[in-house]
């Protein structure tokens, strides 16, 4: 009797075993998913940070091409952080208020990070008149920037400013890049290997340079996974 019955509960053992086995596989993908960083696009941001003309851009949202120039003189392109992580930002040379602690940050950030190589800095100025190539050459020995590691850049104000608003819309403001025009932001922008924004950051806050860390540490994991 007990035999029978057994024979009987094979079909439905078996039957639980493959079902649990998919919900625990699906279950697992599903949590996994849930833990990968936003990919951001126009659509997912403030729409005061986004330039009308990126407005209909629902996905695939990537950093554009850009050419500047670092503290050693060299151009820098996108080629310069081809297959890597980076973090930019925008800051001025002569600021006294939020660019201390951001400079502070992205050094310790630079530090953590120094023998990892998948993680690069890009800072861009917004007085770029101003802060020449010797101009930026003695900020990034102040600052500790490590060549090769984190670029301080300056070029063509249009061409950072529309960067800022139409790439990585870190301001608010809007402008023309012209003369007058002038940005100021705190913000700090993650951006995977394909030149997406996976993240925003307070460049000011150690709280949030925590968090940047334990997302990098989510992006890292899913490139690991592919």
């Amino acid at each position: 009797m007990e035999a029978k019955f057994f024979k009987k509960s094979i079909p439905t053992l078996i039957f639980l075993a493959v079902f649990s086995a998919i919900g625990i596989t699906v279950f697992y993908y599903l949590v996994k998913k849930d833990n990968r960083l936003k990919i951001y696009n126009p659509v997912d941001v403030n729409p005061r940070l986004v330039d009308e003309s990126m407005f209909h851009i629902q996905k695939n949202h990537t950093i554009a091409d850009f050419k500047l120039i670092n503290q050693n003189g060299e151009t820098i392109t996108n080629s310069n952080y081809k297959d890597k992580i980076y973090i930019a930002d925008f800051f001025f040379t002569r600021c006294q208020t939020i660019c201390i602690a951001m400079a502070y940050n992205m050094n310790e950030l630079q530090e953590f990070y120094k023998n990892d190589d998948d993680i690069m800095f890009l800072s861009h100025s917004v007085t770029p008149v101003i802060d020449s190539v010797s101009v930026l050459k003695r900020y990034a020995n102040r600052k500790g920037v490590i060549d090769g590691k984190w670029n301080v850049t300056t070029g063509p104000k249009k061409h950072i400013y529309e960067l800022a608003r139409k790439s990585y819309f870190a301001v608010l403001d809007e402008g023309d890049g012209g003369e007058q025009d002038f940005i100021h932001t705190e913000q700090f922008v993650l951006v995977d290997k394909e030149r997406r924004i996976r993240g925003y950051y307070d460049g000011t806050d150690k709280n949030d340079m925590e968090k940047l860390k334990k997302d990098i540490v989510l992006l890292k994991e899913e490139y690991a996974s592919k």
